[in-house]
């Protein structure tokens, strides 16, 4: 098992401040779910997609699932591999393919997992992403150096109870900064 040191921003939240380059992120929360030398991933958790839901998905399988798909949505994980899709999620359910990030989130990305989630006996919490959010090696640590990015910790309430248009918010309140007081000046003393 790696050590806790070694896990960088592992199983943390990103939360974008107002001073981010990139309109791809404005008012984003971003799950990293790996971050180490190498460099990290994670999932925006607070974007829903308007175009395409989980029932679409589920058609395309095809499943003949035993729930009402139609409450259930699918998320923009990030610009890297749109189509490409991955399921953030409690860590009670574990399967071949799950990687588990702490001992409250996992993550999956094999066909099982959705199928699972369509039958009603999947993860009790999740989140599933179409996508990805990346960082080459020291990207995402000069975005930091930067003010682009505030880091707070992830919790089961905030990625899966909390609705996704106060999501960004709570996690900027959590971080106990004003913006109204903060100054994106950046230096070496």
């Amino acid at each position: 098992m790696e050590h806790l040191n070694n896990k960088y921003l592992t199983g943390k939240c990103l939360v974008a401040t107002p001073f981010i380059d990139d309109e791809r992120f404005v008012d984003t929360l971003v799950y990293i779910c790996s971050h180490g030398k190498d460099g990290a991933m994670g999932f925006i958790v607070n974007r829903k997609l308007k175009d395409f839901s989980f029932a679409d998905l589920a058609v395309k399988m095809p499943l003949n699932p035993n729930l009402n798909l139609d409450s259930m949505f699918l998320y923009q994980g990030g610009p890297i591999e749109k189509i490409r899709g991955f399921v953030l999620h409690s860590s009670e359910y574990f399967k071949q393919g799950t990687l588990k990030i702490d001992n409250n989130i996992a993550v999956s990305s094999s066909l099982d997992v959705l199928t699972d989630i369509a039958y009603g006996i999947g993860p009790e919490n999740n989140l599933i992403a179409l996508g990805y959010s990346g960082w080459e090696p020291l990207q995402l640590e000069k975005e930091l150096i930067h003010n682009q990015w505030l880091v707070v910790d992830a919790h089961k309430d905030l990625l899966f109870n909390t609705p996704d248009e106060l999501k960004w918010e709570r996690a900027l309140d959590e971080t106990k900064i004003d913006f109204n007081r903060y100054i994106n000046i950046t230096g070496y003393a």
